[in-house]
């Protein structure tokens, strides 16, 4: 140890040396700044993935599938233990669905989730399937379509 844990606190937030050897990939970099750019000038594509959102949102609370609030594009489906969430993974995954489940300790305890992620690549017809799918994979949503 060459110092004090305040002084190697200090020197890894502040040495240049240590913060600079981190830097981005050139590929990485380039591909952010034309993903930054395309956000820019393409208004349409953020237009049409809060669409997709707010139709997967409305059909998933009609289906009662268990939602949190988030009005982005990430919409975290929870369904408490890690278990049922690597269930429902793996039954979507079965129907050709590819949605992760967030388990502890990335989530406290009890609030496992499934992480759907819409994109404006995503068509309508996708949406709709993906809501159905959750609809039968989900206990509460499909407790209440028995």
């Amino acid at each position: 140890m060459a110092g004090g844990a305040d002084l190697i606190e200090y020197l890894i937030q502040t040495a240049r040396s240590y913060i600079y050897t981190t830097a981005l990939p050139q590929p990485v970099a380039a591909a952010t700044r034309r993903a930054l750019e395309l956000a820019q000038t393409e208004s349409w594509r953020r237009e049409r993935v809060l669409a997709l959102t707010a139709r997967f949102r409305r059909q998933a609370r009609e289906a009662q599938v268990p939602l949190t609030d988030s009005g982005t594009p990430i919409q975290p489906v929870v369904l408490g233990s890690a278990a049922a969430a690597l269930a429902a993974q793996a039954r979507l995954q079965d129907a050709g669905l590819w949605v992760v489940a967030i388990r502890p300790p990335t989530v406290p305890q009890g609030s496992a989730r499934l992480r759907v992620t819409l994109s404006a690549a995503h068509t309508e017809a996708q949406v709709d399937e993906l809501v159905a799918q959750l609809a039968r994979v989900c206990p509460r949503a499909r407790s209440v379509q028995a």
